[in-house]
Order: structure tokens, then C-alpha cells, then sequence
């Protein structure tokens, strides 16, 4: 087993998981095999119960590992499948050692952080290391680690130690260090300051560990004469300094460390050189090509998410991902319009209605609505008011998790004329509970007590809009994250109303998908389709909902989702500049360039 550690220094944020994911990617162009292991210092066992306004996102697996958001860049960039197992924590490390201590596996001895907390962590590592994540036999060739956190960080001390001591014990042509650091550019005279890099790399040296290659990032390429000055000073021959610079998308970065030669330097050190091939990245780059092509004033489509954690694209950053492989796919430029669900509220009761006003405008000026999960009752009946303009006026709408579960209970009040529809997260004594908790859920235990993991869902409907958006199969697995669920005994009041329930569990009472049979595209799903979203497969929902946006929906359900998306798709060149409306074409033209609004941002 060949092992590439990744760490980071002088300021937290650089992109060790882009650059993680981007050399696991390069290598496995390169004709190996590739899994990743991410260690997070923190004493959290899993980032399950983690707030994502501090965290981000929490990515759920197959295997119902709740584990830290660069897993997903992982899966996403090597479209592979990892475990729980392959997220390591400090209370993972440690609750498995005061657990050999409580079984007396120590035999008396006194337990300490060396070395039975860093022979624990070694273990781990090697034990994770060899389990095959791309669907073949065997174990894989190389296995890339990433140090969340920077260098000089306490909690990271006995990971380091371990690290140290691991890279002794695999041996120098079994284990490849690439420390990734910033080299600032003064914005008064633009110069390259090399001094953070220097003291990051002078402290990974005092800890026993000495890289092998230099990630700078920077936000211009790195002169050449700053190139030799950081060679001189932290020991690291000239060509294996790479510039990690400012990039038009991040499906650009693996190209970057390509034109770069860092794929022969990283084969160089782990003795790979005689077995590994040129890196075949044809399809990525096309890929990377087209999506420069769409920041250009072509078609593009608006997309209004309205949640609770707005203020944080980390907090929904696999939503973010879908919707750009969908729109990409779709050959469309996009741009996400934030909106906090509570400005949606009631406008006489605020102090200052201006964000009400704004609100409102951006959401009846999207061309598709997406209402992605979440956890608690802030906003929640401005994500009702939301799904209800989208059901009314006929936009496109893909309600996720929580958001299935809102569009339910809008359903509920506004059809069904049960003004107090609810579900009991929210009110626990409403007299018609569309939503309820699951029989199997704990109220008092956190952590891994919800439905978590890879589930199947049986569609009820052949013809259905989701059915043919994943090909027409009899079922599909998705990865789920929740606690409550449509409630079983109100399943028939509301189909015999007009909603469908076009998807369910193996066992018929456990409601998956729900649609709108006579709207454009109104889906809510129980799971989450953003999770299994790849960049050149992006996910059915997402595909049919940027496709719905921007009249192309017919031509996705007669051909399911496409397995793979480039330049040479059987589309020539991009099409023109349209605007869109609940699906419909306005007008041809230029667009006036500007792509945003309010807090809006562009992709």
C-alpha cells in the first residue's frame, strides 16, 4: 500500500479537500487505484451532531456514516463509495482505546497517548486503507490521507506523532507528504511573501515530519524567482513546488496539478513511476471547458433556495454540487439566489420589511425552487409560503427531506382546507399530523438513532416523472438523514386530493417520493439525491428540475439520466441566450450579463 498524507498550514480554509481530491483523482487517471481517509482532530465521534452554521454540511454514506463534507469531495472527484470508517476522529481513536481498556485487552498497563493512542491511530489507517471502494476486488494501490486542521494545532499533536511514526515504520518509497500552504500577495505593491510558508514548513519539520512536495496556494501563479527562494528555504527541490492558483471553476484544479507534472513527482516518490500510465483527464477537461464556456451570457437558469442556513454555502454544498452538474448537463449557466425562509414571513410584523420585499422578488423572479433538508421550526412557515407560490404558479420545485415533508403539510392546508396541518417537530399537540415521528427514532440519544444510509424506494407509478428520470427502473437507492416521516394514516386522504405518492419503502407504509401529477415538476423525495451526485452523473431529480427550468424536460424523461456530459454530448456548441418561465420561452436574445441579485451568487 502507497500512502500520500496531505496537511495544511498557516491558515485554515486553503482546500486540502479539493487538493486531496484532486491528486486521488490524477492518480487514478493514471491508471490505480485510489481510496481517501480524512482524520478530523475534533472529539466528536462523527459530525452527526454538528451544527452546520460551524461545520458545514453533514454527509451521510451508504452505510449511514455521518462523516465530514470533504468525504463527499472525495466520492464526487473518484466516484467512489466510502464508509464511516474512512472519516477518523479524535473520539473515534479515542473511545476505541478506553473500550480495549474497559475489556482489559491492555493487561494492566498504563494507557497513554503514546503509543497506545497512536498505535491505534496506525491501525486504523492501515485497516481502512485496504478495503476496495470502487466496486472491484482486492485492495486498492494508493490511499490518500488528509490532516483536517493546520500545523501547530493541539488537538492534532497525536495524529502528527502517529503520522511521524507511520511514515517511518511504511518506509520513504511507501509514503508521499504534500503540505499545502499560502503564499499572500500584498495587494499594496503585489508581491509573494514567502515567510508564512517558510515558518509553516519549519514547524511540520520540527514535529518530524518533512514534505516531499509544496501546494502554494496563491492567488496568482508563483514567480519564478519566489518558486526558488521557497526551494532554498524549506528544503524542497524546485520541481516539486507546485502553484495551487485562483482557477475559473474547481474542476480545473486536478488539470492544474497535470500541466504541472505533480502526478510524476508523487509516482516518483512512492516508486509507481514503471506502472502508472498518463493521466487520460479527456472527459474532465472537456468538462472543465464547458462550464468556462457558461460564465459567459448564454442561457442560464435561477434557482431560489430557501432555507435556514443561507448565510453558509457550506451548510448545503452537496445541493450546490447537484445543481451545478445538472446545470452544466443541461448546458446552462446557474445562479443560486439565497433566501432565509423566515424573510418569507408575515411583513406587519417586522421592524424592517425591506428584507420581506426583497425576498419575495427574488423568489417570483426564479425559474425553479428548491427547498433542501434541514432540522428545527425557524422558517418553517416561510418554507410553506414557498412551496405553496411554487405549487400555485406552476415553477418547478424539488422539496428535499424536510422540504417533501413542507410540501406535504402546504398540501395539507391549502387543498385539504386543515388549516392546522403540521407536523410534531414543529407542533407535538396539532390535531392533523402530517408528519410524525418514526417509530424507531430516539428522542434522547442523537447520534446514529435516525434513519441513516443507503434505501431502497419502490416506485408505485411506471410513468411518473421521477420513474423516468432514473431510467425507468422498478426501484432505486438513495442515501436518507431523518427522524420524521409523512404520516401513514393520512397517505389516502391526501392522494384521493390530487398529490401522489409515486415512491415508497420495501415495506409500502413509508412515503419516499411525492408528486404533483398535473404540474410541470413538483417532486419532494425523502431522501437526499444530492449525495450520490457525480459530475458526470449528475443526479435524476436535479437533472429533471434544471431541465424542467429551462424547457428541456421532455427530452431527459424519454431518455433517462445520461451517464456522462462533455462537450461532445451530441449538442454542438451552446445554445443561445433564452429566458424561462414555469418552462416556457419568452424571448431570445442577450442577456444584460448581470446574474445575481440581492444575495444572490453565481457557479
Amino acid at each position: 500500500m502507497k500512502y500520500v498524507l496531505v496537511t495544511g498550514g498557516v491558515v485554515s480554509g486553503l482546500g486540502k479537500g479539493v487538493t486531496a481530491s484532486s491528486i486521488g483523482l490524477i492518480l487514478k487517471a493514471c491508471g490505480l487505484r485510489v481510496t481517501s481517509i480524512k482524520i478530523d482532530p475534533y472529539l466528536n465521534t462523527d459530525a452527526g451532531t454538528m451544527s452546520p452554521f460551524e461545520h458545514g454540511e453533514v454527509y451521510v454514506l451508504d452505510d449511514g456514516g455521518e462523516v465530514d463534507l470533504d468525504l463527499g469531495n472525495y466520492e464526487r472527484f473518484l466516484d467512489i463509495k466510502l464508509t464511516g470508517d474512512n472519516n477518523i476522529t479524535t473520539g473515534k481513536i479515542y473511545q476505541s482505546v478506553i473500550d480495549k481498556e474497559r475489556r482489559g485487552d491492555y493487561l494492566g498497563k498504563t494507557v497513554q497517548v503514546v503509543p497506545h493512542i497512536t498505535d491505534a491511530i496506525q491501525e486504523w489507517i492501515e485497516r481502512v486503507a485496504v478495503i476496495p471502494v470502487d466496486g472491484k476486488d482486492g485492495p486498492p494501490d494508493v490511499c490518500v490521507i488528509e490532516l483536517g486542521g493546520t500545523i501547530g494545532d493541539i488537538e492534532s499533536m497525536p495524529f502528527i506523532e502517529a503520522l511521524r511514526q507511520f511514515s517511518y515504520r511504511v518506509g520513504a518509497g511507501n509514503f508521499c507528504l504534500i503540505h499545502v500552504s499560502l503564499v499572500p500577495v500584498l495587494s499594496i505593491v503585489g508581491e509573494q511573501k514567502t515567510k508564512p510558508t517558510q515558518h509553516s514548513v519549519r514547524g511540520l519539520r520540527s514535529l518530524g515530519l518533512t514534505p516531499n512536495i509544496l501546494a502554494c496556494r496563491s492567488t496568482t501563479e508563483l514567480d519564478e524567482n519566489v518558486e526558488e527562494k521557497i526551494s532554498q528555504f524549506c528544503h524542497v527541490p524546485l520541481d516539486n513546488i507546485i502553484t495551487l492558483y485562483d482557477v475559473s471553476n474547481v474542476w480545473r484544479i486536478p488539470l492544474l496539478l497535470r500541466d504541472q507534472k505533480a502526478h510524476e513527482t508523487i509516482l516518483k516518490v512512492l516508486n509507481l513511476k514503471v506502472v502508472a500510465q498518463e493521466p487520460a483527464l479527456g472527459e474532465w477537461t472537456s468538462r472543465a471547458a464547458l462550464c468556462d464556456k457558461l460564465q459567459e451570457p448564454v442561457g442560464y437558469v435561477r434557482v431560489a433556495m430557501v432555507g435556514k442556513y443561507t448565510g453558509l454555502s457550506d451548510a448545503y454544498l452537496s445541493v450546490l454540487k447537484a445543481l451545478v452538474h445538472a446545470s452544466v448537463a443541461c448546458h446552462r449557466k446557474l445562479c443560486i439566489d439565497w433566501i432565509a425562509a423566515s424573510d418569507l414571513e408575515d411583513e406587519t410584523s417586522r421592524e424592517n420589511p425591506e428584507n420581506y420585499r426583497s425576498a419575495w422578488k427574488l423568489l417570483k423572479g426564479s425559474n425553479a425552487i428548491i427547498l433542501p433538508g434541514g432540522f428545527g421550526d425557524r422558517g418553517v412557515e416561510g418554507k410553506i409560503l414557498a412551496a405553496r407560490y411554487a405549487r400555485a404558479n406552476r415553477i418547478p420545485f424539488l422539496g428535499i427531506c424536510l422540504g417533501m415533508q413542507i410540501a406535504v403539510i402546504e398540501f395539507a392546508r391549502s387543498i385539504l382546507g386543515l388549516l392546522d396541518a403540521n407536523s410534531t417537530e414543529f407542533d407535538p399537540n396539532t390535531q392533523n399530523p402530517c408528519v410524525i415521528f418514526m417509530p424507531e427514532g430516539s428522542k434522547t440519544h442523537m447520534r446514529g438513532t435516525m434513519r441513516l444510509g443507503s434505501r431502497r424506494t419502490y416506485f408505485q407509478v411506471a410513468d411518473c416523472k421521477s420513474a423516468k428520470l432514473y431510467g425507468s427502473q422498478s426501484f432505486v437507492d438513495e442515501r436518507h438523514r431523518h427522524r420524521y416521516e409523512v404520516n401513514p394514516d393520512m397517505v389516502q386522504q391526501l392522494e384521493d386530493a390530487g398529490l401522489s405518492f409515486t415512491g415508497k419503502d420495501e415495506s409500502g407504509h413509508r412515503m419516499e417520493i411525492v408528486e404533483l401529477p398535473n404540474h410541470p415538476y413538483f417532486i419532494g423525495v425523502q431522501f437526499h439525491p444530492e449525495f450520490k451526485s457525480r459530475p458526470g452523473t449528475p443526479s435524476a431529480l436535479f437533472l429533471g428540475l434544471i431541465a424542467a427550468a429551462t424547457g428541456q424536460l421532455e427530452t431527459f424523461l424519454k431518455k433517462g439520466v445520461p451517464k456522462t456530459w462533455g462537450l461532445s454530448n451530441g449538442t454542438s456548441g451552446l445554445l443561445k441566450s433564452h429566458r424561462y418561465v414555469n418552462g416556457t420561452k419568452l424571448a431570445n436574445g442577450s442577456l444584460d450579463g448581470i446574474y445575481c441579485h440581492g444575495n444572490g451568487i453565481h457557479v
